[in-house]
């Protein structure tokens, strides 16, 4: 794992259903996030928020339900530059933000992967899929479509930046899912991509599932990387987000799939996605992200200091 981190604020809320996403990244920086990355070692440069440029027509297409289309897809033009740029430099994390940023990070870290002769794989940790194409969403909240944009699905020509390097389905593995739409349904057991529902997490446990994975991409010698969504998470532990799904990851299955990636040494590249601060309840969600981001970068068990609050 590379020891220089690089911390990437990405403010977007374009592709969320509710306000309140584009205060995520203060949250974490609120919550102490490069001071536990510095004390587990790593080198630490902030390099702030980033922002595109105002788009200057608005983007029709025939689904009227869309939201923010010409907004989120000059964010992902931006933020695929951006991913491949840090992905040379160092561990970028990405603060967002809602999970349309993830259309950026996961394309531009392909392209990064391929710079280097090696294949992406993304480890989904997430209540959703987001794999809808636009012409398939029915909300029109584009954060439900990075995944399906990032891997090649058609409907995205014309409408998203081109993509330069997709990511194998093959090479994707989608976690805690609870809460899949029949469309995305169909897409995704024609994709073959592999998913764990937290039905197949109830009846196997979590560290086999990921232990699998994990072994598959350093048998491929990939780059990995790991977007984590607050709703990956059981809402009781973690109510700062807008898209709350009763039934999620508990705080220890959370904390083990940190550790055992962190075991693994394959992270190259991490989203932080979907903190809502205004949901929160006094940064109890924030504080719980920095946690697993820490777990994920080395801290033990019996680093963990404990908190009152």
């Amino acid at each position: 794992m590379d020891r220089n981190c690089i911390l990437i604020g990405v403010p977007v809320q374009d592709g969320a259903g509710r306000l309140g996403c584009d205060m995520g990244p203060s949250a974490y920086r609120t919550a102490g996030l490069a001071g536990a990355l510095q004390e587990l070692g790593f080198t630490v440069v902030d390099r702030g928020n980033v922002a595109p440029e105002a788009p200057s027509e608005r983007q029709d297409h025939a689904n009227p339900a869309l939201k923010k289309l010409a907004e989120v897809a000059a964010w992902t033009k931006l933020l695929a530059e951006v991913a491949f740029a840090a992905g040379g430099e160092g561990l970028p994390v990405f603060l967002g933000g809602d999970h349309s940023l993830s259309a950026g990070t996961v394309s531009g870290m392909s392209r990064r992967a391929a710079e280097e002769g090696r294949e992406l794989f993304v480890l989904w940790l997430d209540a959703h899929p987001d794999f809808h194409t636009p012409d398939t969403t029915k909300s029109g909240n584009l954060h439900g479509v990075p995944m399906a944009y990032a891997s090649g699905r058609p409907g995205f020509d014309g409408v998203f930046p081109p993509l330069a390097v997709a990511v194998k389905p093959e090479n994707v593995c989608m976690m805690g899912l609870r809460s899949v739409d029949p469309a995305e349904r169909a897409a995704l057991g024609e994709a073959g991509i592999l998913v764990h529902d937290m039905r197949a997490i109830d009846e196997h446990g979590i560290a086999p599932l990921v232990g699998a994975f994990l072994a598959k991409v350093e048998a491929a010698g990939g780059l990995l990387h790991v977007s984590l969504d607050v709703d990956f998470l059981d809402p009781a532990v973690a109510p700062g987000v807008g898209t709350t799904v009763p039934g999620g990851a508990t705080f220890r299955e959370a904390h083990l799939v940190m550790e055992m990636l962190h075991d693994s040494g394959l992270v190259r590249s991490l989203d932080l996605v979907e903190l809502n601060p205004f949901l929160d309840e006094r940064g109890r969600t924030a504080l719980l992200m920095v946690d697993l981001a820490a777990s994920l970068m080395g801290r033990r068990v019996l680093d963990r200091p404990t908190r009152s609050f």
